[in-house]
């Protein structure tokens, strides 16, 4: 047998994944992160923390597992998108790493889209400027804090971080690299036209690696303390979402990533480059070497579901929430939810939006208003799909994944709305899964990311669209023209 490490460093938890060959699952252990909010609108963590949990969930797993560092044929890495990581010529943080929601860098985005003007730089990247993203991160740092700024030498994002300290190496894979906002996406290159004009210096940009491809290996001084043997392959992994695409077997034209947690990601892997000209969708490298994929994300999936229960049913569980609106049609007799919680990105870049219940009558119900929760999320994806079907990309299977996709009900309505087959497959491990995949064909198991998927992601089973997939044309039309109604009336709120 051949086992693989999957390493994941999210917002919450640095998690190790122990993972056989043929997709089976052994060992998996979390560490919880700390976060810090020390100013509005700010998101930071230590990057030793990360470090100090990534080692002690290694440690954690092989001791579950009965398996010793020598066994691990290669390590995959990935992780939380877009965060800051400073260092200095001697590899020391400069400062706590700003988060993928850290939100205090709209002035940033705006002198970036103004340098640069929005075609050109949607041309060269394949997106907006948005304040997730980590070039506006570089800039304002640069603006705010110029002392820290005077001492960097290198910058990496999280999962890169931890990279350096199994290695020594600076590295970064494509598809992570496509959400600093500094890569020429279409050419898998660093963009030096943005980086220019940004004034960010070119020996601070890491080395570019395929998602696949063997990065560096462990150090002596990481295999002290992780336990894992010295020389061990590393390779370059990818993004959260990315190597989640990969968990799930999403490296091919007509399958599509579903990810219904508390955001929700839709990801259609590409074969060649392609960008929306609005940057509606995000245009990044796949993990998967050579290919590419779109990406339509919106804030609050089972995050609205998540809230609307604390809110208006504490103490309820979801099971029995959600089963009270099997009880109530399609459409949810006139009742409409928009998720925007917390905004939105897809296909609304609009931190200002809100969420609402539109068109409430005395004759609805709490299960009404759990159905139209159910079925605005499911409306807000599909928007998603349809900048997606405008491109002419051709939906075959979505392989749906995260907390939303436990309930069989909204399985169905999802189904229903988006009109096309959703699976289900036999890990919910995430991004680790798909991490240790990249690994096994860096460790040569297998010669590509299609072969590895096929042998080692399983599809357990289907929800096709029911008779009631058409009922919901006329609803989700109207869904669409409710947020260009309230714009206005979200702003002046």
């Amino acid at each position: 047998m051949t086992f693989l490490l999957g390493l994941d460093i999210s917002t919450t938890g640095a998690k190790a994944l122990i993972v056989e060959h043929t997709g089976r699952v052994v060992a998996s252990h979390t560490t919880a992160q700390p976060i810090s909010q020390p100013k509005p609108l700010w998101s930071e963590q230590n990057p030793a923390d990360w470090w100090d949990g990534i080692v002690a969930s290694i440690r954690s797993a092989l001791a579950a597992s009965g398996l010793t560092g020598a066994d691990i044929a290669a390590v995959g890495l990935t992780g939380q998108m877009h965060g800051l990581v400073l260092q200095d010529a001697s590899g020391a943080v400069l400062r706590p790493a700003i988060l993928w929601n850290d939100q205090r860098t709209q002035a940033q985005c705006d002198e970036i889209t103004a340098r640069l003007g929005l075609s050109r730089l949607i041309a060269l990247t394949g997106n907006r400027a948005l304040t997730g993203f980590t070039a506006p991160k570089l800039l304002w740092v640069q603006q705010h804090e110029p002392e820290v700024y005077a001492r960097a030498a290198h910058f990496l994002l999280p999962k890169d971080y931890l990279r350096y300290q199994l290695t020594g190496d600076y590295a970064m894979d494509m598809s992570d690299a496509s959400g600093t906002l500094l890569l020429d996406v279409a050419n898998r290159r660093w963009s030096m036209e943005v980086v220019d004009a940004l004034n960010i210096p070119h020996d601070w940009l890491p080395r570019l690696v395929e998602g696949t491809e063997i990065a560096g290996v462990v150090s002596e001084e990481a295999a002290l303390l992780t336990g894992l043997r010295a020389g061990t392959p590393v390779v370059g992994g990818g993004g959260d979402q990315a190597a989640g695409a990969v968990g799930v077997g999403a490296v091919s034209e007509g399958i599509i990533g579903l990810s219904v947690g508390t955001s929700g990601v839709v990801f259609a892997p590409l074969s060649r480059y392609a960008f929306e000209p609005d940057g509606l969708l995000h245009a990044f490298c796949h993990a998967a070497p050579g290919a590419w994929h779109f990406m339509g994300v919106m804030l609050s999936a089972a995050g609205s579901l998540q809230w609307y229960r604390d809110t208006l049913a504490p103490g309820e569980s979801f099971d029995a929430l959600v089963a009270q609106a099997a009880e109530i049609p399609a459409g949810s007799e006139g009742l409409y939810f928009l998720p925007y919680l917390t905004g939105e990105r897809t296909p609304h870049p609009d931190p200002l939006a809100r969420g609402a219940f539109i068109g409430l009558t005395t004759r609805h119900s709490k299960a009404h208003m759990t159905r139209a929760v159910l079925e605005g999320v499911s409306f807000g994806l599909r928007d998603s799909f349809e900048l997606m079907k405008a491109a002419h990309m051709d939906v075959r299977q979505v392989r749906v994944s995260g907390g939303g996709a436990k309930s069989p009900l909204w399985r169905q309505i999802l189904a229903d709305v988006l009109n096309a087959p959703l699976a289900r497959t036999s890990t919910t491990e995430g991004g680790a899964f798909g991490a240790a995949i990249l690994a096994a064909v860096g460790a040569g198991v297998y010669a590509d990311a299609e072969s590895a998927c096929a042998a080692m992601v399983q599809v357990t089973d289907e929800t096709g669209p029911s008779a009631q997939a058409g009922e919901y044309e006329r609803p989700y039309a109207l869904y669409r023209s409710l947020y260009p109604v309230l714009k206005e009336t979200f702003t002046r709120i």
